[in-house]
């Protein structure tokens, strides 16, 4: 058989490929090399319990917001979401704890209240982050004026902005105290990735009640019930060109298929790999994509905690030693900062059973202590991994002091772990870095030299729940037209 699409990895941006096409009435099929879907979204399950990889919150899911038409159309908002608090991140740092407010007016209203001579920034700072959610999709329509107030944005330094708006540094690190779930480097991370992936929750925030594979479980179900197939255990080995197209994806073991268009959703270098001979994908494109870097990993410690022994609480917890979270994380150094994330009770009492603390890890901080060529953990790899959980407990207690005493057990991933689950190279979180200084070559577009060959994920644009099915929709206007993706995020046809 042979298919009108051919979507290679089922992460995020290959369920929302894989959906949205085989609603226009595509055949779809999706190729798997794991056991199951999800990618980065996936969960696992440990003493009965289902513990998240990679997702924790998302936000602008309230009708009108940046994420409401794409995921209503997608049938995601019929899942169990739960609003967060008003106050829906709090950040701590040193002794001090400050809230982030849901609406861009209480937003800035909290902290002018902390920071009054700051006020005019950090209305500018709203300003900007609701433009950025507004106009995500001007690419898609025609008539989308230019901005005179914030141009420029991906060539844009995020912490240059920063220092030209405020005048505090406190501020300034508050403002970044949430964005552990983006990589923060002063010499790189443009201003377009630093507000898009803090507008969004904003607007609202919301946390699922049960773990990321009811996403992944829907998009699946929508898309079987659309006619697509997907195959499991199927690891790419190559993509196979005839004149200047590509005819058939091949699997290691041995079966072949045939499409019309091919979707990559794992990581563009590894991509570049699958294709032995081509006419089209020149050196020079191939050297460009391994040159670029990734963004580091994430170091995780899951907690299954004792029945009624700690409160649920309704909102996101960061937590960071020393004042400057810009610092980039160094290999020796104690964990600097964390997310403490909450699960919903699933039995709707006070009192929650489960915690995830997550903190950046550079790849480097892995390879001194496993031989990451061939997969071998040894006894140094499992002390490193007990001394960070042991960090990152120790700044969880700054907040939720006798954690320890309620812990039944704990489990770690480092971006080692990441790597062999997700096939994401030196286990990175976000994907290739983003860089101001170069966006051209560093923001990627889903065309490749090939014409039917097409890239989505978080490796390209934008990166995050949100950002991902941002990314998804663009490569979708690749296949089906930018008119009737539009009119998807706009009218929901």
């Amino acid at each position: 058989m042979k298919y009108d699409v051919i979507i290679i990895g089922s992460g995020l941006g290959g369920l929302v490929c894989a959906s949205v096409l085989s609603r226009s009435g595509r055949s779809v099929l999706l190729l798997e090399r794991e056991t199951q879907a999800g990618g980065c979204i996936q969960s696992y399950k440990r003493r009965g319990m289902r513990f998240d990889t990679g997702f924790h919150y998302v936000g602008g899911l309230g009708e009108g917001q940046s994420l409401h038409a794409a995921f209503d159309y997608l049938g995601l908002l019929r899942l169990p979401w739960q609003r967060l608090d008003e106050a829906f991140d709090r950040v701590t740092i040193a002794d001090r704890t400050f809230a982030f407010m849901q609406g861009y007016d209480a937003f800035v209203d909290a902290l002018a209240a902390e920071f009054p001579a700051e006020r005019k920034g950090l209305e500018l700072y709203a300003r900007l982050l609701r433009y950025t959610g507004e106009h995500q999709f001007d690419a898609l329509n025609p008539s989308a004026p230019e901005s005179s107030e914030f141009p420029d944005l991906v060539e844009t330094s995020a912490y240059g902005y920063l220092e030209r708006t405020f005048n505090d540094s406190l501020l300034i690190n508050v403002l970044s105290g949430t964005s552990l779930k983006m990589e923060l480097r002063r010499e790189s991370l443009p201003l377009f990735t630093f507000a898009h992936g803090n507008g969004s929750f904003i607007e609202s925030s919301w946390r699922l009640k049960g773990d990321g594979s009811l996403i992944v479980d829907s998009l699946l179900n929508d898309i079987r019930s659309r006619g697509g197939d997907i195959v499991y255990n199927a690891e790419v080995t190559e993509l196979v060109e005839q004149g200047g197209k590509l005819r058939c994806a091949v699997c290691a073991d041995g079966e072949r298929y045939d499409g019309d268009t091919f979707i990559s959703d794992v990581h563009p270098a590894v991509t570049c790999g699958w294709v032995k001979q081509s006419e089209r994908m020149k050196k020079v494109y191939r050297n460009r994509i391994a040159r670029l870097e990734n963004t580091f990993g994430m170091f995780t410690v899951s907690l299954a905690l004792k029945p009624q022994s700690v409160r649920y609480f309704n909102c996101n917890r960061y937590v960071y030693r020393r004042p400057d979270v810009w610092t980039f994380y160094q290999a020796d150094a104690p964990v600097s900062g964390i997310l403490i994330s909450c699960r919903v009770p699933d039995d709707g009492s006070e009192y929650t059973r489960q915690l995830d603390l997550l903190t950046p890890m550079p790849w480097s901080r892995c390879t001194p202590w496993t031989d990451t060529t061939v997969g071998r953990r040894g006894e140094a790899y499992r002390q490193m991994k007990e001394q960070m959980a042991d960090e990152c407990m120790t700044l969880a207690e700054r907040i939720l002091p006798g954690l320890s005493r309620h812990v039944e057990a704990r489990y770690t991933s480092t971006p080692f772990t990441y790597r062999d689950y997700t096939f994401t190279p030196e286990g990175s979180a976000y994907g290739l870095r983003k860089d101001f200084n170069s966006p051209m070559l560093t923001m990627l577009s889903p065309r490749t030299p090939i014409p039917n060959l097409l890239l989505t994920g978080q490796n390209l644009m934008l990166h995050g729940l949100h950002g991902v099915t941002m990314t998804a929709l663009f490569t979708c206007a690749e296949v089906m037209g930018k008119e009737k993706i539009w009119n998807i995020v706009n009218t929901n046809q």
